[in-house]
């Protein structure tokens, strides 16, 4: 009796046992979610527009500013006879990275409503407010932007449609990120219903830098030589190609894709037929790669994806077939065809190229800082991701280069900064005529490269003429080369 007694106190103690970590366990569960919950949940969950809490969180605390990284206040909420406004002083080159807050939240406006509605000051101070019946002051939030680049960079497109975005490519910072026709708050309250209505052509609302769909045009050819090395690691420099103007498909005479104005190159090895933009050899290599091992490698280049910064955004596109034609690989090869991509996107390959092959993947917040000015949090740069060896990187920055020094984007030579580049110009078809858009992706300085761009014009003529003029002037402003 006794030996069956004690074998039950021993069951009933494991049993206890059991209940007692199954508690355990779920309070630190519990404990292990909320601090999850706070650190990366909260941010994205109070900056819902669906979220009630932030009817609260407004009667509490006055909306933050958003700052410029050299200090310029892109947003702010004045207050004043009961009333607060939101005002943006430097006005219409920064509407679309900031956003608005009205008619919805879009923008950093949105991105980072969390850190603006919410305030880090001294709990003392919170308290006398309460007391008081004033309301917190918010945090404020400090963006990557430089303001001198960005409202540069806004001059220069102010009476066109297209995008200028940059980065550091070290770092994955934007440095500026305009697109044009742009929008003010005076235009969200009171041309709303014309802004969004469907006979509104311009896209004002649209930001082209990260949701405009263009077909990238020669700047795909960058991808094409890097697929060609890659099918051809020991043997790549002996490409040859002699241009007579135009490229003939041999098994169907139909099929003919042109260089530039019938631009006849003559012979050309890889590096040639990138400085030159020869569209003939472009056309030929088209149809001699791998096309799924192009689209993997494109694909490893954002197409097929969205490149998500916490703005609304648009993913590229590439789709070519293992069993397309010869005449959709000479598309695709010269950067037309079905073949789609952001500025953003084209930007972030030229980043890679320039950074050794590495992308670190690009952001816009920076910091957050109370009402008095001490940084509450520092956002970290964004992940390093492989996308091409050092050895590729240096063989198309030479490339590059030679697209400068003897190529499309002579514009961009000076002895004042090596300029490594990519001139593009894609036809689209606009209202039933043909138009070119015209592109610069680039970076400077080529030895230690610090900032890259992408430049897009529509129905800007060619990429040589339009867009890499627009970049020199970036790149003088960035490097105080000015005038």
């Amino acid at each position: 009796m006794k030996k069956y007694k004690n074998s039950r106190r021993k069951k009933t103690n494991r049993e206890m046992k059991g209940i007692t970590y199954f508690f355990v366990l779920i309070f630190f569960s519990m404990i292990v979610y909320f601090c999850y919950f706070m650190l990366v949940l909260a941010p994205e969950q109070i900056s819902s527009p669906y979220n009630a809490r932030i009817e609260y969180l407004s009667s509490k605390v006055i909306r933050g500013s958003i700052l410029s990284s050299d200090g310029k206040v892109l947003a702010k909420t004045e207050t004043g006879e009961g009333e607060e406004k939101r005002v943006y002083p430097e006005g219409i080159a920064f509407s679309h990275p900031i956003g608005y807050s009205s008619k919805g939240k879009t923008g950093v406006e949105s991105m980072a409503n969390f850190y603006l509605s919410r305030s880090s000051i001294n709990p003392l101070e919170k308290i006398m407010n309460q007391v008081e019946e004033v309301k917190n002051p918010g945090d404020s939030v400090v963006l990557s932007l430089d303001s001198k680049l960005q409202s540069l960079a806004y001059s220069l497109l102010k009476d066109k449609k297209g995008s200028i975005v940059c980065m550091n490519p070290k770092t994955g910072r934007i440095l500026a990120m305009v697109s044009t026709p742009s929008f003010t708050e005076e235009d969200i309250q009171n041309n709303w219903e014309a802004l969004t209505s469907s006979d509104n052509k311009d896209g004002n609302l649209l930001n082209r830098a990260t949701q405009g769909l263009y077909p990238p045009g020669s700047t795909f050819k960058l991808l094409v030589a890097l697929e060609y090395i890659r099918e051809h690691p020991l043997d790549w420099q002996n490409f040859s190609y002699t241009c007579k103007g135009e490229y003939v498909d041999p098994e169907n005479s139909s099929y003919v894709v042109h260089c530039y104005n019938g631009e006849v190159h003559g012979k050309v090895d890889l590096e040639s037929a990138i400085a030159d933009s020869c569209n003939s050899a472009f056309a030929k290599l088209g149809t001699e790669i791998d096309p799924l091992r192009l689209k993997a490698l494109a694909e490893s280049f954002y197409y097929n994806q969205k490149i998500d910064i916490g703005l609304s955004a648009n993913g590229g596109q590439f789709t070519l077939a293992e069993d397309a034609g010869a005449w959709d690989k000479m598309q695709t090869a010269i950067g037309q065809g079905a073949t789609l991509c952001t500025p953003l996107q084209n930007l972030c390959m030229v980043s890679a190229i320039a950074n050794g092959g590495n992308l670190v993947y690009p952001s816009l917040l920076s910091s957050v800082q109370n009402a008095n000015g001490t940084t509450e949090k520092e956002f970290p740069y964004g992940e390093s991701q492989s996308l091409l060896s050092q050895n590729e990187s240096d063989a198309l920055k030479q490339f590059m280069r030679k697209v400068v020094t003897e190529g499309t984007a002579g514009a961009l030579q000076t002895d004042a900064y090596k300029v490594c580049g990519k001139t593009g110009s894609a036809q689209v078809k606009v209202g039933g005529e043909l138009k070119t858009n015209a592109w610069f992706v680039g970076f400077a300085p080529m030895e230690d490269p610090e900032i890259a761009i992408s430049v897009l014009v529509e129905e800007g003529e060619t990429g040589g003429k339009t867009a890499a003029p627009m970049a020199r002037k970036v790149f003088d402003q960035y490097f105080h080369k000015e005038g």
